[in-house]
C-alpha cells in the first residue's frame, strides 16, 4: 500500500439539516447519491487496489458505487464506524446545544471528551487504526512512485480525522484545528520510509487526477 485515501461518505439528510448521527445507520439523501457516483467516476483514475468501508449504509453505499465505477469488491469492517455519540443521536446539534449551552463547543476542543453515553475522537482513533495497520505494504511496489497500489478507505467525517492523526502522529489536540471533512471529499496519505505522511485534506481531486 504506497497510498491511502480517506474518503467521507456522501451526503444525508441529516447532514443537511445538522442532526447528529453517530452510529445511527441513515441512507444517503439524492443528493449524497449523486455526489457518489461523481467521486466514483473521479476515482476510475486512482489506481485502487482495494476498498474497505465502515459498514454503516451511507458509507458503505458510496464505497459500492466507488466499486461499481472500478470494478473491485467492497470490504466491510464496522472498526470504521463514526464517533459513538450516545445519548446525543438522532438530536439537531441546537437541541443538544440548548439543553446545555456550550457543551458542542467543549467536545470538539477537547479530542479525549465523550457525550453523554458515548465515545471520544481518542476512542475512535484507536479502534479505526488497527484496520490500516493490519494492511500489508506491496513489497513489490515502491512507495515514492506513482501510481502505486492505492487503498481506499470509505467512513465518516470524525473517524477521518481521529485516524488521520492517529496515522502521521500528530498531537490529538490539533483535531480541532482540522477543517470539517465535506461529502465525498477526502484525506490522502502516502507511505513515506517507515511512516505515514499527509499529502492533501478536504480534498475533491488527488495526486492521480
Amino acid at each position: 500500500m504506497a497510498r491511502l485515501i480517506l474518503l467521507r461518505h456522501g451526503q444525508t439528510t441529516y447532514n443537511a439539516s445538522r442532526r447528529m448521527q453517530g452510529h445511527l445507520n441513515t441512507e444517503l439523501s439524492e443528493h449524497g447519491r449523486a455526489e457518489a457516483l461523481a467521486v466514483a467516476r473521479r476515482l476510475r483514475g486512482a489506481n485502487l487496489s482495494r476498498i474497505i468501508a465502515s459498514d454503516l449504509s451511507r458509507a458503505r453505499d458510496t464505497a459500492h458505487a466507488v466499486g461499481e465505477a472500478t470494478g473491485l469488491p467492497v470490504d466491510v469492517d464496522a472498526r470504521l464506524r463514526e464517533t459513538n455519540l450516545g445519548r446525543w443521536q438522532g438530536k439537531l446539534q441546537s437541541e443538544v446545544d440548548a439543553a446545555d449551552p456550550g457543551i458542542i463547543a467543549h467536545w470538539r476542543a477537547h479530542p479525549d471528551w465523550a457525550p453523554p453515553g458515548g465515545e471520544s475522537r481518542l476512542d475512535v482513533a484507536r479502534r479505526a487504526r488497527p484496520v490500516i495497520d493490519e494492511l500489508r505494504l506491496d513489497e513489490t511496489a515502491s512507495p515514492d512512485v506513482w501510481p502505486g497500489p492505492t487503498v481506499l478507505v470509505v467512513a465518516h467525517g470524525g473517524t477521518i480525522s481521529a485516524l488521520t492523526c492517529s496515522l502521521v502522529g500528530l498531537d490529538p489536540m490539533v483535531l480541532p484545528k482540522l477543517k470539517t471533512l465535506g461529502n465525498t471529499r477526502f484525506a490522502e496519505l502516502s507511505w513515506v520510509g517507515d511512516s505515514w505522511r499527509l499529502d492533501g485534506w478536504n480534498l475533491s481531486e488527488g495526486s492521480w487526477a
